[in-house]
């Protein structure tokens, strides 16, 4: 009898080791890392994670408890807290999706636990608050390429003239710099000699002389 205590022993123990427990945890986040979110809306891309342990298998049952920051950029769950604790599914995720983002523009923290009897994992997700849509306009327009002056565009007029040698672009160049002198622009007609219809010959003249 007394030999048959210790098989009976380990056919005990074997069963309990077999069924140890989770000794590692590891948090994945599997979508909505970096989602922009619209000001006092509800998350368009939820944070989902996955718990795995040290073998990389998916832990189910794992408490997987969500947290928001006090001030800044944050939000309430459901419940109306910055806290919510989510179980995971047979494949070991746990997603978020009742967050109410407040109107804080800025980045998001999420801070995110996992536990599992006497395992623990934790991790910082970040997400994102748009800027409200009067500020964003406002800061295009302020980054926006800046309009040409008046005096810009003139001189721009004259470039344009004075590279097609038109007269104009001296007599606008004179007005400018306000000397009237030099707005007097003289033109002289240039006078071409028609040239000969096509097909005909011109001949040699022949001068003939009489008598007085």
């Amino acid at each position: 009898m007394k030999n048959l205590l210790p098989a009976v022993a380990l056919l005990w123990v074997f069963p309990h080791l077999a069924t140890a427990q989770v000794a590692i945890l590891h948090i994945q986040v599997i979508e909505g890392e970096g989602a922009i979110n619209m000001p006092g809306s509800r998350v368009a891309h939820p944070l989902t994670v996955e718990i795995t342990d040290e073998t990389g298998k998916p832990v189910e049952g794992a408490a997987v408890s969500f947290h928001l920051p006090e001030d800044g950029p944050g939000g309430t769950f459901s419940n109306g807290l910055r806290t919510d604790v989510v179980l995971t599914d047979a494949r070991g995720r746990a997603s978020l999706r009742t967050l109410l983002v407040n109107r804080a523009p800025g980045r998001l923290p999420i801070r995110v636990v996992a536990s599992k009897e006497q395992a623990r994992a934790g991790m910082v997700s970040f997400q994102y608050i748009a800027e409200p849509k009067s500020a964003a306009v406002t800061e295009a327009a302020s980054k926006g390429t800046p309009s040409v002056s008046h005096g810009k565009l003139k001189w721009v007029v004259l470039a344009v003239l004075a590279a097609g040698g038109g007269i104009a672009a001296g007599t606008l160049a004179a007005r400018k710099s306000g000397n009237a002198a030099a707005a007097a622009v003289t033109t002289v007609p240039v006078t071409t000699a028609p040239s000969a219809p096509a097909g005909i010959n011109i001949g040699n003249p022949t001068i003939t002389v009489g008598h007085p």
